[in-house]
């Protein structure tokens, strides 16, 4: 069964790169553009894991998963942030919100779909 996935970034390149990663791994690809959009499409998807950016306009990804992760409707969902916040504070920040995950950008296919393998 294909795993149904939320994208979120407000980047259009970065976007289009995840989605083409996940599409071909053959998943069902939901995308959002901002933490306000990734939370109502979280609720009224319920997809099977999340990968946002962290850096986005309005609200940022940290908020969006502390968020989704005090929703008892969407708590369960794994988030993995893909983000240009590579160092070990912005990992271990990430977590403390609720992320399961962190994949720095620039990414691998590879490191897309490993948080996958999880899920099984």
């Amino acid at each position: 069964m294909a795993k149904k996935v939320l994208v979120v970034d407000d980047s259009a390149a970065d976007l289009a790169n995840i989605k083409t990663v996940l599409t071909d791994a053959g998943c069902l690809v939901i995308t959002a553009t901002n933490g306000a959009e990734a939370i109502a499409k979280a609720k009224s998807e319920k997809p099977s894991i999340i990968f946002m950016d962290v850096v986005m306009p309005d609200m940022d990804g940290y908020e969006a998963c502390r968020q989704l992760a005090q929703n008892g409707d969407t708590k369960s969902i794994p988030v993995v942030f893909v983000t240009s916040k590579g160092q070990k504070t912005d990992k271990v920040w990430g977590e403390l919100q609720g992320a399961k995950g962190h994949v720095a950008k620039p990414f691998t296919a590879d490191q897309i779909i490993e948080p996958l393998k999880s899920l099984a």
